[in-house]
Formats: structure tokens, sequence, C-alpha cells
């Protein structure tokens, strides 16, 4: 990765996390930044000058699936543990620290996953202030069997002597549970212990620190040239323009493309924060008779998407063009800004040199391509999406925006299953304006993750006053999620449901039934299409 901290150096407060292919690993830096450490993850071979030029107050060795027994498994250079930085490894991060230092490591009588009791011995250090009994989260198939001399137990489970251990000599700790999961009730004070009582940490991570720091490396990098941003009107997208306006100022210029597969009222919305609230030189590209003329008759959703991308690509790069073409004081148009995220970078394989599986196809159109001949500006690269939303909120940000649910890029081409067509669209519009007015109004905007409507290619039959109909279904769709890599259906109460469903099917023409989706996250996926 080549910038995996702020503006490119190291935070004040550094906690490098060497992420062995832990499930949990992202879970772990978010937990870390919660406390008030700024954390990046690294591949665990990343060579020892790189981390010593993070200058880590702490380093954290996280879980994986591997077996440290196993020929391959992965390995971190020794001499992270002869840097004198407190070390703490999380279930295989532990496994490997001790055998490294002397132990020994084999496979448990049996794969121990879930809930365990945790006995402490020593409830100093890491353990401090933690319940002398306590429960913690277990999912691991080896354990350590034998410590060297220099180690101590300092917590057991039933199945697990040394289900926590410090090392005399060195600043090792090792814990066999998973203190960052809920499921580990005192898990968060045991980092906090970690990070305040053993690294030191002063709890210096804060977003207007990184919003100044982030600003003047955009500075930096853009030099006097001028910034392209391709504005979608979703959380990310905005927070780049908005930190791209006070880096930069006039030298930013937004794009946005009307494609036709937008919300009710969407480009209004655009318009109005962008131009008239920041004073953004904002240029409204209206392209929805062509993306329409793309979509017609076309039913693969694959399809839709290419079609959708390529369509975007071309309107986007003739509008930036006509940016390029224009006199202006700056200088010229070298830079592209995206709203790439640090879950992006991780789950891309960018960030763990490999490491890192490639699981995620985002909904969202994808990047835009080499040949435009742009620089990338990513100011966002190094933030969680509640990490955006919180420097939105320090950027200034409406909360229509900051708090806005995700939407995928191919918009409502996505929710239309079928062929695409424009009383179908505004049908939609119309179900989707309805249903986001109930959740607001009822104050569930907050505690669910992504609500919307989905026109399913089927009809029903209603009957209306003394008439009989035959008419559209439509779904509706509320998730909770804390990363979106996995979701639940959110248990909206009943009568919230009633009035969404009664509002559907009394208001909008050619709708006599609702459906509400209670699948989770896997085996279903978000959005349908």
């Amino acid at each position: 990765m080549t910038s995996i901290t702020p503006g490119g150096v190291p935070a004040a407060e550094t906690i490098p996390i060497l992420d062995f292919g832990s499930q949990y690993a992202q879970l772990i830096a978010r937990r870390v930044r919660e406390l008030g450490a700024f954390s990046v993850l690294v591949a665990p071979g990343t060579d020892l000058e790189t981390i010593k030029g993070l200058h880590p107050k702490g380093i954290i060795l996280s879980g994986g699936p591997s077996s440290v027994r196993e020929e391959g498994a992965p390995r971190c250079d020794p001499g992270i543990l002869d840097l004198g930085v407190p070390v703490l490894g999380i279930c295989y991060g532990m496994q490997l620290g001790c055998e490294m230092l002397g132990g020994t490591v084999e496979s448990a009588s049996h794969r121990e996953y879930g809930r365990a009791q945790l006995d402490i011995r020593d409830d100093a250090g890491l353990l401090a202030g933690i319940p002398s009994r306590t429960s913690v989260w277990m999912s691991h198939g080896d354990q350590v069997t034998g410590l060297a001399e220099s180690f101590e137990a300092v917590a057991s489970t039933d199945t697990c002597p040394f289900a926590a251990v410090r090392h005399r000599e060195r600043p090792f700790w090792g814990v066999q549970f998973h203190p960052e999961v809920t499921h580990t009730p005192h898990g968060v004070d045991i980092l906090r212990n970690f990070l305040y009582g053993i690294c030191g940490c002063s709890g210096s991570w804060r977003m207007s620190e990184f919003l100044d720091a982030e600003c003047e490396r955009v500075r930096t990098q853009v030099g006097d040239d001028r910034v392209i941003c391709g504005l979608s009107g979703g959380v990310d997208s905005s927070v780049v323009a908005a930190l791209l306006q006070r880096a930069i100022g006039d030298r930013l210029t937004c794009i946005f493309v009307d494609n036709g597969l937008l919300r009710k009222n969407e480009r209004a919305l655009v318009e109005s924060t962008f131009r008239d609230h920041f004073d953004i030189d904002l240029r409204v590209v209206d392209a929805s008779e062509a993306f329409l003329a793309d979509l017609e008759g076309v039913e693969d959703p694959q399809e839709k998407r290419r079609r959708i991308g390529h369509r975007f690509i071309e309107v986007f790069r003739e509008a930036a063009r006509e940016v390029e073409k224009e006199a202006s004081p700056y200088g010229a148009v070298r830079f592209l800004a995206q709203g790439t995220l640090y879950p992006d970078v991780i789950e891309s394989g960018q960030s763990l040199a490999g490491t890192a599986a490639n699981i995620k196809l985002h909904h969202n159109v994808g990047g835009l391509p080499d040949e435009l001949g742009f620089e990338l500006v990513e100011p966002l690269r190094d933030l969680f999406k509640d990490e955006v939303r919180t420097l939105g909120e320090v950027l200034g940000l409406p909360p229509s925006i900051v708090w806005r649910h995700p939407f995928p890029g191919p918009g409502l081409a996505v929710r239309v299953l079928g062929d695409i067509t424009r009383p179908k669209l505004d049908l939609l519009r119309e179900c989707d304006e309805i249903l986001l007015e109930e959740i607001v109004a009822n104050e569930l905007y907050r505690s669910t993750n992504q609500v919307f409507t989905v026109l399913l290619p089927v009809k029903s039959v209603g009957v209306m006053g003394d008439g009989r109909t035959y008419d559209s279904v439509v779904a509706v769709r509320a998730v909770e999620t804390q990363d979106f890599m996995t979701a639940d259906w959110a248990r909206l109460p009943y009568g919230v449901l009633a009035s969404i469903s009664n509002r559907i099917i009394n208001e909008v023409n050619g709708v006599n039934r609702v459906v509400y989706d209670i699948s989770s996250k896997p085996p279903a996926t978000i959005e349908w299409e």
C-alpha cells in the first residue's frame, strides 16, 4: 500500500496490525481507532524497517485460519519482538509469538468455538480491572501447550490452560480468545488496557487532526493543478468533494451525471447542497435518455451493469474534456478524486500484498479507466465508513448527506428486476419515497443501514373497491449491518410495516401487493441484483 497512514506519514500514535487472514482483522482496526489510536493493517511479511518507520506505539498480531505448524503458514519477522515495542498476539498471533519465543503449539483435543469462561489469575497489566471470571469468545483449533520459562499464564479456561499469557522480560502479551468481538463483554477494556496501560497511548487520534493533515497532503500532491471529482450524491463522494473544496478551493470541479436512474429529487439535493452551500464548481450532465436507450429490453443484471458502466465512462470522459478545454487561471486538469475507502483497499488485496482475498464485487459502477489519463487523489483511503461520516460532520455537510444510506452506482436499474422502462422507474421512485418518509418519521433511519424498495417482475391479483386488479408487487428491504460484508434484516415494527404497505398500495397507481424481505447476508445479498 502506498500510503498506510494519513498524509503518507506515521500518525502520532500508530498501532500496526499484522493481518494473518483473520475474519476479524478489520474489527480489531476499528476498535483501536474507536479507542483513540490510529490503526493500520499491514501484511505479515512486511519488512522490519517499514514497520519501524511507522514509529509504532504498539503492535497487534491478528488471528488467522492457518496453523503455525503448517508449511507455508504466514509468519512475521521475529525481529518485531526485539523492537522493545509492546506486542499483543490474538489467537493465531498469540500462538505464533509464543512459538517464536520458545513455546510449543499443538492441535487442541477439540476445536473450540464459541463462549468460554475465563478465569483470571493476575488482574494487572492487560487484564487490569477485568472481573476474575468473565465470558470470552474462542475460535481456534490449535493452542499453546507449552510455555518457555520466561512466560507465565495470567488466565485460563476449562479447556485452555494458557488462555492469556505474558512474557516476563519482553513486552509481549497473548490471548487465545478474541477481545475485539462483542461476544467478549470486556474485550474493549482489554484492548484499552493494552493501548493505554501498556503502550502508553494518549488517545490523540482525532478526525479534526486527520482533516488538517489530509488537506495539507492533498495540497502537496496537487500543487497548482486542478482536480475533477465524480460526484454521485452518496456519502463518500460528497465527503471527498467537501474536503477537496476546503483543501484547494476553486481548483476543484465536480461532475454529476444524471443517468435517469436516480432516486426522487436526487439531482436537486446534490445541486442545492454543493452549489448553494459549498459554492463548488458543479457541472451537471443530463444523460438520462442515452442511459435508458442503452437499457431498453435488457433483463440480465450483469449486462445492465456493463452498459451503465460503459455509458458512464463515455459521459464522464466527455464532460472532463470540456472542463480541460476551458480557460483557467490555474494549472492543468491532472487529477481525478475518488472516494476509495479503507475496506475497499483491504478487500481488493492492495493493502496486504496479496494476503487479503479479493472477495467484494461492488454494486457501484467501477473505477474510471486508466486511459482517462488522470492521477488519482484518494483522501479517504485510510478511513472506515463510520469515520467518513464523522469527517462529513466535521466538514459541515448536512445530516441528509452524512447519514444517507448507500445507493448502488447502477441506481434503480438493479432495483427494477427485469427490463427497464421509464414508467417502472417512476413507479419505484414513488414507492421508495414513501418508504423513506415512513422510516424517517418513525425515527428508524439511523438504526437501519440500508432501506429500499424493489419492483418485482411479477403481477398479482388484488381487489380495490368493487374491482379486480392485476398489478405489480413491490418488495421492501431493510437491513442492519456494521460493515456491509454481513447483514441481517431489520425487525421493523409491524405498525410501521403496515403504514408502509398501506401507503404504497393506496398512493402508487399500479401496485397492489407489498412483501417484506427477511433474508440475511449471507446467503442472500443486500441488493436483489
